[in-house]
Order: structure tokens, then C-alpha cells, then sequence
């Protein structure tokens, strides 16, 4: 069953709807209903913005400023606007941007027509760079194309053949929590009921995936070792987004506490929980798993992704790396996943040559991506032809109301954006990425991405990136008089 959320519909999507109506949905077409399901689901706590945060970023101390809400000008520009953005406006307005010191040393850029595929405006475009949690489009898309949208991660519990012992076997799922593991209890206590069993011995299997648990950045409280079974990411503190204390042993706290709830259910756990493989099933049989006594699954994969790129999941993201790797037949490790990625995007047609996918989280330096991998990502997932893509867009937090972008675009000429921008967010110490669309003052959908290297301060590169992805959505023209 999937994991129950709080629903609640943002203001930044009403923003948002208001500009797409006035014709962006007919020009570029990706938009299945005009709201996203990640937004209602903004309950989840505030996470920090993107990537790793091995390094302090936090604004000097003193008292909270007001956030201004923003402004309704920016939407009445769209909709008053009509003229065509032409590369060389935008180059006049992205290349003094671009130069903002706040970028560090090395920048690039790619502005691509998300309808036509055409390139508005390119600076190092094809060059790979560290992308930060930009990644995450990548691993997304991959995901989306091997799975499919509705496809959904299993949680199961498979028994002896004597009913005796029973094995709970993780599928990979993160989003596993206290709820679900209860239900999963009841219905494993219910049908070893009906064979006469009360009392079993419990073993847990984690052999879905290969490979180290631990990210090379070694324990970090950006993620959890990465196991087949884990219990809400493996965080302690009952957080469901960004840093938080998280366990050392994910699968062995979760079958602990599986133990306690089957026991609660009325079937006695003899002993300890202990590390095993689930049952084979009979010669013959259709699968190699026994069939299972119990199974809960999570929410299908077009929310996962959602929620991946709202609020910059590093678990989820892991998570949705292994499952790609396990649809292209590949071990479900870092080094799986990323060949299994890579793989799944050359399938699509992007330009993935000197492109590198060490994990699927972004919090690796050793990944290479470039600006036009990912306006390519983007594009594909705006193709009227591949809606199974479509949570990609849905998914990207919007400017100034949600997800990592919540606290973004709320001073000075970053403003013009909130509400019309959604990007994903990257950030790793000296690395500062932001990917996404807006719609421009005329009308159109364009993808963007703009990945800066060797940067000195977050705090002053987000906001140079922030004016970047404003810029495109500023007016073409004065805001026409209203009634």
C-alpha cells in the first residue's frame, strides 16, 4: 500500500498553472493535468538545498527577514507577452550574468527550446562537470524509461516450506516506514495463522544488492549505507527529508523492528533476527523467490521520482539507480547502477560521451555530466511522445514555493522567476548546478542548465544561478495595462 501523505496544493503551483495556461501547455505539451502530485504532498519537511553539505553554508546569525510573497508581475509579463525569444537577445542577457564572480572559475551553460530541441543559447555546453544532485534528472529519467512509471518497489515476506521460518526480503525500497512494516506484520501473523503457525524463527535478506553499502564519501548524515531493507532511509530522528542521524545497520534495525511488530500481531519470534536468503521457490514455479506469505508495496515509481527531486532524496535517488541496474540486468551496486544508467540513456539518443555516473545521488565528485545532457534529459521528458517521463518535469521543485527552491528567488531581480521557474538544485563544497525549465515572457518552454565549478560560496553562487534561470523568464516587453 503506499505510503500515506498529507495533500495539499501550493501556491506556486497555482502560480505556475496561471502562466501554463496561458499557453505554455499548447506550446510545449508536456503537462498532463497542470498540477503535480509531489506538490500536494508538501507536508514533507523542509530539506536542506541539494547535494552533499560537507560544508557549512548557512547565512551569517541575525534575525529572520521577511520573505516577500511574490509578485503577481511576473506572470502578467507571460501572459501579456507575445514576441519570440531570440538566441542573441539571450545571449546579451545570459553572457554578463554568466560572469558573475560568484560562479567560481569555471561555468557551463546550455538554454534549449524544450518543444523544438533547438539551442538558444550554449557556453561549454558539451563539456562533462561534477553536477552535483543535477544528477538526479539523470538517474530519474533512466529509471522512468526501464521501469515505467507505474512500476512499484516490493517489501515481501516468504516462508519455509514448513511454515517454520520466515524471511523478510528487502526489494529496495526506501520509503518503507513504521505504517507499512505494521500492516506487513498483520498480514504476515494473519496467514501464518491460517496454516496453524504461531510461532516462527525470523531471517532477513538483503542479497538484492552487491557491492558496498557505504557511498565513497564514507557516513555522512546526507545518507544511509545502502541496503535492500531499510526502515524510513535508516533515519533516527523520525525526519522524512534532508540531514538527519542515520543507523548503521539498516536491514537489521528494520527486521528488529518487523520482529517486535509480528510479535505484537500474535506470532511468537523465536530468538533473534538473523541475516539469510529467502526460500527458492519450487522447480518449475514461476520466479525464483518462494510466493510470498505478506508483501507492501511503495508508491509507483512516478511518485518516487517526484519526491526524489523535490526534496533532493540521496536515499531515494540510490534507490532508483539500483532498480534501473536490476531492469538492464546489471548487479545492483554503485558500479551497476551507474553503467545501467548510462546505458539507459544512450538508448534515448542523448549525448552521454564523457559523461560518468559513479552514484545516483550526486553526492560523488567523480561523476561527469554536461549542460546539454541535461537540457537533453529535460527535453526528452517534455516530449509529447513520452509521457512516462513526465514526472521528471512534475517533480522539479518551483522556484520561491517548493522542495529545495522553497527559500530561492525571493530578493532582487530573482523575483521575476518565482513561480515560473523549476530547477533542481546541486550542491557539493565549491560545486553550484541548477537545471530546469521556466516559461518566458512569450510564451515558450525552455530547458536550462547551468553548472558552475570552483565556486567560493554557496551563498553566492545560488543567487547568481537563481538570476540566470530569472533571466529567461523576464518579459520581452512592458507589462500591458489592465482593466
Amino acid at each position: 500500500m503506499p505510503e500515506p501523505r498529507t495533500w495539499q496544493v501550493t501556491a506556486g503551483a497555482a502560480v505556475l498553472g496561471l502562466a501554463l495556461a496561458a499557453g505554455a501547455v499548447t506550446a510545449a505539451g508536456p503537462w498532463d493535468t497542470g498540477q503535480r502530485k509531489a506538490e500536494r504532498a508538501r507536508a514533507a519537511a523542509t530539506a536542506p538545498t541539494g547535494g552533499a553539505h560537507h560544508a557549512d553554508t548557512r547565512p551569517p546569525a541575525g534575525p529572520p527577514r521577511p520573505v516577500p510573497a511574490p509578485s503577481a508581475a511576473g506572470v502578467l509579463r507571460a501572459l501579456g507577452a507575445a514576441e519570440t525569444t531570440r538566441p542573441s537577445d539571450l545571449a546579451a542577457t545570459l553572457v554578463p550574468l554568466l560572469a558573475d564572480p560568484g560562479l567560481g572559475t569555471l561555468r557551463t551553460a546550455s538554454v534549449v527550446d524544450a518543444t523544438t530541441g533547438e539551442q538558444l543559447y550554449g557556453e561549454g555546453a558539451t563539456t562533462p562537470m561534477t553536477p552535483a544532485s543535477t544528477i538526479k534528472i539523470a538517474t530519474s529519467v533512466a529509471a522512468l524509461s526501464a521501469l515505467g512509471p507505474d512500476h512499484r518497489i516490493p517489501t515481501t515476506v516468504v516462508a519455509s516450506p514448513d511454515g517454520r521460518t520466515v524471511t523478510l526480503l528487502g526489494g529496495g525500497d526506501p520509503t518503507l516506514d513504521r505504517t507499512r512494516l505494521k500492516a506487513l506484520a498483520t498480514d504476515t501473523a494473519r496467514a501464518l495463522k491460517a496454516r496453524g503457525v504461531t510461532s516462527v524463527r525470523l531471517a532477513y535478506d538483503t542479497s538484492l544488492y552487491q557491492g558496498p553499502a557505504h557511498h565513497p564519501i564514507g557516513v555522512d548524515e546526507n545518507i544511509a549505507p545502502v541496503s535492500a531493507l531499510m526502515l524510513n532511509a535508516g533515519r533516527l530522528d523520525g525526519s522524512v527529508s534532508g540531514i538527519a542521524a542515520r543507523t548503521t545497520d539498516p536491514a537489521g534495525d528494520t527486521a528488529a523492528a518487523f520482529a517486535e511488530l509480528l510479535t505484537k500481531a500474535g506470532t511468537t519470534v523465536q530468538g533473534a533476527p538473523a541475516p539469510g536468503r529467502a526460500p527458492k521457490a519450487p522447480k518449475g514455479a514461476e520466479g525464483t523467490e518462494a510466493a510470498p506469505l505478506a508483501r507492501t508495496d511503495s508508491a509507483p515509481l512516478s511518485a518516487l521520482v517526484e519526491r526524489t527531486l523535490t526534496h533532493s532524496d540521496n536515499d531515494l535517488a540510490e534507490a532508483l539507480a539500483r532498480q534501473t541496474a536490476l531492469a538492464r540486468k546489471q548487479p545492483a551496486s554503485f558500479t551497476g547502477a551507474g553503467k545501467a544508467v548510462q546505458a539507459e540513456l544512450a538508448a534515448l539518443g542523448l549525448p552521454t560521451a564523457g559523461t560518468r555516473f559513479a552514484d545516483g545521488s550526486g553526492l560523488s565528485r567523480d561523476n561527469r555530466v554536461s549542460a546539454a545532457l541535461l537540457t537533453g534529459l529535460l527535453t526528452r521528458a517534455a516530449d509529447p511522445t513520452r509521457p512516462a517521463l513526465r514526472p521528471v518535469l512534475t517533480g522539479l521543485p518551483v522556484g520561491g514555493f517548493s522542495g529545495t527552491l522553497e527559500g530561492r528567488f525571493d530578493t532582487g531581480p530573482a523575483t521575476t522567476g518565482a513561480g515560473l521557474v523549476r530547477a533542481k538544485t546541486g550542491t557539493l563544497r565549491g560545486v553550484d548546478t541548477l537545471a530546469g525549465t521556466v516559461v518566458t515572457g512569450d510564451g515558450r518552454l525552455i530547458a536550462f542548465a547551468f553548472l558552475a565549478g570552483r565556486t567560493s560560496s554557496a551563498y553566492q553562487a545560488r543567487p547568481a544561478l537563481d538570476r540566470l534561470s530569472a533571466a529567461l523568464a523576464a518579459p520581452s516587453r512592458p507589462v500591458p495595462n489592465l482593466p
